[in-house]
Order: structure tokens, then sequence, then C-alpha cells
């Protein structure tokens, strides 16, 4: 099933350029992919001056992440003619970023990330305006978010990533069943992680969703200190061990000198050590590549070609799908650098009962006698799922109860003795609809309790 990506032309948004201060010849390089065809175009694709005008003038782009992801994007969009830019980021900068964020400087530590990156590409490249917000996504509401043509995202929260998610999928409007185009705003989502990328398309309603795919961003791992410290038993152990306890214990570059992943004396220390420790309890698999990725002590200048790497790709489909000049991506590219070069393209299909895309309650199979507490822990442990701090509500006798509210105290310390009540005692009922809100998305997400005998 084809998206037909000229919808974006009429959801143009009003507005001119009045002052683009162009010169002859400065959008050569677009109007060779806009102003003519080719073998790769895409078949509904006509060549023509008004696809440029298009992105010089209408098209509206919402940036998320100001990093070393949203840097590199906020570049790349304002030189391929993209002037009506946001970027929202709610962490100032910090002199660890200055290595690879490149659009900061040492004056600029301790200034909001999207306030500098907008004043510099304002700066630097003539008509572009990018807008900048120094707030978390959650704060802005729909009206917000239905301005936008295109949202790209560069972030490291998978929290951050579900919710933009659940948001766009808030903003479809289906007509008897049926899906209006127009509603569509397209989710392009890049990622970085050691010697791991990837970048996806996502058309809300049409393709996999983030929680379609929840599995591929499994919960972080966070190795416990007892494991690390008496009983390791994987190679990432033996370099934690290093990184945690004997670098700050033994100092081997100095007092006060913290371990830099860009300092190659620096990981050989680190990767000589976790050999020693893996040899003590007959573990094999501690390379000096391994030491490089781990991610407490990971080499930035992977991350920075990564990081280059997934901002082209993120801002090419953009380009592709604003302009119609080809096939958005379908849908999903990873690269993976840990032993080889590997890179590859799939689809990955829509879930009938995604949590966060599906128009049907998702099914909770519990025994009456189970008690909430493994609802929450379900709710919380499913990889399908993956919920922070999920507040379960639901109608009785006409009425909404809070069932567990683990955010506002005074309710949670009201609601706490439901966790120890079994399904039944709390008067639930086969096929009862349970309402629950997480930090995850921005939408109450639906679930039919099933009892299993």
């Amino acid at each position: 099933m084809q998206w037909a990506p000229s919808v974006l032309c009429r959801k143009a948004v009003d507005g001119g350029n009045e002052d683009s201060q162009d010169w002859d010849g400065r959008w050569n390089h677009v109007k060779k992919f806009l102003e003519r065809s080719g073998p790769f175009t895409h078949p509904d694709f006509e060549p023509s001056t008004e696809s440029l005008q298009f992105l010089l003038e209408s098209c509206k782009i919402l940036v998320i992440g100001a990093g070393g992801l949203g840097c590199e994007l906020l570049k790349n969009l304002a030189l391929s003619g993209f002037r009506k830019i946001h970027i929202v980021d709610m962490d100032t900068i910090d002199v660890s970023n200055l290595n690879r964020q490149f659009l900061f400087r040492p004056k600029d530590v301790g200034r909001p990330k999207a306030d500098v990156a907008a004043d510099f590409i304002n700066s630097r490249v003539p008509g572009c305006n990018v807008v900048p917000h120094f707030k978390k996504i959650q704060v802005f509401d729909e009206s917000f978010y239905r301005q936008f043509h295109i949202i790209v995202c560069g972030l490291d929260s998978i929290i951050a990533r579900r919710w933009i998610n659940g948001m766009l999928m808030s903003l479809l409007i289906y007509e008897g069943g049926v899906l209006d185009t127009s509603t569509i705003i397209p989710l392009i989502d890049g990622g970085t992680e050691g010697f791991k990328g990837n970048a996806r398309v996502v058309l809300p309603g049409m393709t996999a969703c983030i929680d379609c795919t929840l599995e591929l961003y499994p919960p972080q791992i966070n190795f416990p200190m007892c494991t690390i410290a008496t009983m390791p038993r994987l190679p990432e152990h033996c370099i934690e061990y290093v990184h945690i306890l004997q670098w700050p214990k033994e100092k081997p570059f100095g007092d006060g000198v913290a371990l830099d992943g860009d300092d190659p004396q620096h990981i050989q220390w680190v990767f000589q050590r976790s050999q020693e420790r893996a040899a003590q309890f007959n573990i094999t698999g501690v390379t000096y590549r391994l030491t490089q990725g781990e991610k407490a002590i990971k080499n930035n200048e992977c991350t920075i070609i990564l990081s280059l790497l997934f901002s082209a790709a993120c801002a090419s489909e953009v380009f592709k799908i604003a302009s119609s000049t080809y096939i958005p991506l379908n849908n999903y590219l990873v690269f993976n650098d840990v032993d080889g070069l590997y890179t590859y393209t799939f689809e990955a299909e829509r879930k009938e009962n995604c949590s966060a895309c599906s128009q049907v309650p998702h099914d909770l199979q519990f025994p009456s006698s189970a008690k909430l507490q493994d609802v929450l822990d379900y709710l919380i442990e499913s990889t399908a799922l993956q919920m922070k701090s999920p507040a379960i509500t639901a109608t009785m006798e006409g009425k909404n109860k809070t069932l567990y509210l683990q955010t506002v105290a005074s309710i949670e310390e009201r609601t706490r003795p439901n966790l120890c009540r079994t399904l039944k005692e709390l008067g639930l009922t086969d096929g009862q609809e349970l309402a629950v809100a997480d930090v995850t998305t921005p939408q109450t997400v639906l679930f039919r309790l099933n009892y299993t005998s």
C-alpha cells in the first residue's frame, strides 16, 4: 500500500519568503533532483519548479533533539532548502558535548542546546528561520504538532520516541473507518548506539509505528553491582568492573583524571585490565573493539561517524517525502559495525493488536485470582508494552475508578492496597475494559480483561 507524498503540498502552511537572500545558482544542487526526471524517481513524480518553492516557502519541519544527530540534521536540512524549521530540546550544553556536537562552542556551555543551535544555523544559512523550543516535547498540545509537514527525531530516549509516536497517532482522522491521508504527519526517526545505528520512516496509520516494533528497543541493561564485583559471567562484566571499580581506585593517569573514551591510552589500559580479570574467571570474548564499544566508555569517534551517516539518511528521507521525488525508505535501515560492516533494510510490519496504532483494545489474559500487582508487572515487563509507571483505571457502576496511580504520592498511598487484591476482589469482570495511562504515550491505552480458567 503506497502513500502519495504529494499530500504534503495540499497541507502547505500559509506564509511567504520575505527576504530570501538568494543568489543565482544557490539551489542548483537541489534543482537537479526537482526539475528533471530519472530512473529512480517516484512513479508519480513530475519535474517542476513548484517543488523547490514548496521547500523554500511552505514546508515546515520539526526536529526533536539537538544533540549529535540533531545538530547534523539541522545543518543538512537547512542546506537542502528547508527554511521553516523548529527545534525542540530540553537539555543544556555540557563540555562533553563539544567534541561531537559541532554547532556548539566553549562559550555556549550552560546554554540551552535548542537556542544555540538555532542561532548558529540562522546566522550561517541566509534565509533560514530555525525556531528554538527549550522545553520537553510533552508540554506541547496537538495544535503545535499539527502545523508541521514532517517530524524528524534524533533522540536517545525510547520514552520520548514512543510519546511522539503516540501523539501523531492521536492526530489521525478516520471517516467511516477509512484513514484520511491528509492527517498523516510522517515521522522520520534515527538513532545510534556504540557501533550500531538505524533510521526508519513511519507513516502513522499506514506502516509499522514505533510501538509495533518495540522489541527492537529492548529495555536498557544495567548490570547489578554484585554481579560485576563478585560473579562476572560476561566479557562486558569485566569491562564494567575495570571502568567502575578499578579506574577510580588505581587512578592510572593521575588523580582526578576521568576515563576518556577518545584516548587510545585509556582504552588500552581498560582493555588490558579487563583481559586480566576475564582470565581469573575463565571468561573469553574481551576484545579491544568490545572495550571501545561498551556503552559506558564508547568511542566518541564512532559516535560522530554514525551521527553523520544517519543524519544524512534521515535528511534524505525528509527530502524524498517533502519533494515527492523518490520512493521513501520502506521502512527500516540497520547498520552494524561491531564485527565488520553490515547494513540492510527491511519492512517492519504493523501489529494488529499494537497498543499505539491499532483500533482495538489490547487483550489482557489473567485468571480472576490474579492480583492487580500481576497486571502491573505485565504492563512493565512485557517486551511489547514496556511501560514505565502505568496508572490503571476502570469504569465501574458508571463511575471512573482509579485502581492504581504511582505518580501522585497521595493517590499512590491510597491505591497501593489494591495491588495485593485479586481482580475479582476489585470487582473487575470478564471483558472489563481497563484504561492505562503512562509516560510513554500521550493517549490512554485501552485493554480488555479476559479471564482464563
